[in-house]
């Protein structure tokens, strides 16, 4: 039997077989899980129909802008109908504008905080508001931040302060959900070469930092945070909640390289 056997899920922030929610989404399908996903956008909603016909052409597929609460709410009314229950939910969704990720942080401006802190941690709470309900014999919510979030990293700006407030909220809701028997933990990755990572200026610079100072000289694969994902989803993980669990190579105990 398969370590999420019987579990159902849905994952939010599939872009393409570059996304780190589809490393994660393949191993959850792989220990067994029956998965909906979400796309945003006509532009990627046959991107993400060409990835998961592999998991069988009854998957579900919804369309959802996490600025939108009427598009949450019809997730998990869909999810609903077609699961009864849920188990998982990954939110693997940050944006910024591509200035606010340029230059110094100090000119950031209203409109781009706002932003990057609407989509990328306020949409955590939405998803969890909408999830617990569903979640009636307890469940794994698991988001993916990055290293920004706890240090300076160039040019990240807004998106670490954004990752920040991310972080944050992750253990304010295991708090609010642990009665529920809902945890909430967040993946902070090593750079991948995503779609959204490719926005930040510099990127193949930080990559090189990796694989010289992480003590396993190497930056992360996909598939190992596919396996730290469905971890965290198994009953393996049923007293960790709260927590950020780094998935980089050991790059964030370093301090003088």
């Amino acid at each position: 039997m398969g370590l999420l056997e019987g579990k159902t899920g849905v994952v939010f922030g599939v872009a393409n077989k570059r996304s780190i929610a589809w490393a994660i989404a393949k191993a959850w399908h792989e220990a067994g899980a029956r998965l909906a996903f979400t796309y945003q956008g006509e532009r990627l909603k046959d991107k993400v129909a060409d990835l998961v016909e592999e998991f069988g052409e009854d998957t579900l597929l919804i369309p959802c802008d996490v600025t939108s609460d009427a598009d949450i709410d019809n997730v998990f009314k869909q999810v609903g109908e077609k699961f009864d229950k849920l188990d998982l939910v990954l939110h693997s969704v940050a944006y910024a504008p591509k200035e606010a990720l340029e230059g110094d942080f100090v000119d950031t401006t209203r409109e781009a905080f706002a932003t990057a802190h609407d989509i990328s941690a306020y949409s955590l709470v939405a998803l969890a508001r909408g999830a617990a309900p569903l979640m009636r014999e307890g469940g794994s919510i698991l988001a993916m931040s990055y290293y920004g979030a706890a240090k300076v990293i160039p040019h990240y700006n807004v998106m670490g302060v954004a990752k920040a407030a991310l972080e944050a909220s992750t253990r304010y809701l295991a708090h609010s959900l642990g009665p529920k028997k809902i945890r909430v933990n967040c993946i902070s990755a090593g750079p991948m070469n995503t779609l959204a990572a490719r926005g930040i200026a510099g990127f193949s610079t930080m990559l090189k930092q990796y694989e010289e100072h992480a003590p396993l000289k190497r930056n992360v694969e996909p598939v190992e945070l596919g396996q730290t994902g469905a971890f965290l989803a198994s009953d393996g993980a049923a007293a960790i909640t709260g927590q950020v669990i780094y998935v980089d190579c050991g790059y964030e105990i370093m301090g003088m390289y």
